[in-house]
């Protein structure tokens, strides 16, 4: 399949993407804050820039998307058609950076929580997502 935009308008549209403040964080940033549980964004200083930090209980949570981290056996991590050799090698980077990042953040004593993005999207997953959260970092073990 042919692109149909012009690289400046591919490069305007990508350069669109989020990294911060996606739609999915925000959302469940406001379900955990409601569940009583606060948290620092950014993750300043620590590996791999986690979306909240929760300093008291040394838990971190990413947000990641489905297509870019490749939520195994999601629909939303589906493989673009064209440029096929470009994107897998950009998606295996993305993945191994994650597991780096997982890695080190375990050796400084963090524990690491991945929550996908198809499981805050829908409002009907993201109460018994965050709940779930809420439990993962308050009792933990």
């Amino acid at each position: 399949m042919v692109d149909f935009l012009t690289p400046s308008e591919r490069s305007k549209r990508m350069s669109s993407i989020r990294s911060k403040d996606t739609k999915p964080e925000i959302s469940l940033r406001k379900a955990v804050h409601q569940l009583g549980l606060r948290y620092r964004l950014g993750g300043a200083g620590l590996p791999g820039k986690p979306d909240l930090v929760f300093s008291r209980h040394k838990s971190v949570v990413f947000v990641h998307g489905c297509f870019w981290h490749r939520h195994l056996e999601c629909n939303v991590a589906s493989n673009p058609k064209s440029n096929p050799d470009f994107w897998n090698a950009k998606f295996e980077r993305n993945v191994n950076r994650d597991r780096r990042v997982t890695s080190e953040l375990e050796a400084l004593g963090w524990r690491v929580i991945v929550v996908w993005e198809c499981q805050v999207s829908a409002r009907s997953r993201l109460g018994p997502t965050a709940l779930q959260l809420a439990k993962q970092i308050a009792c933990p073990g």
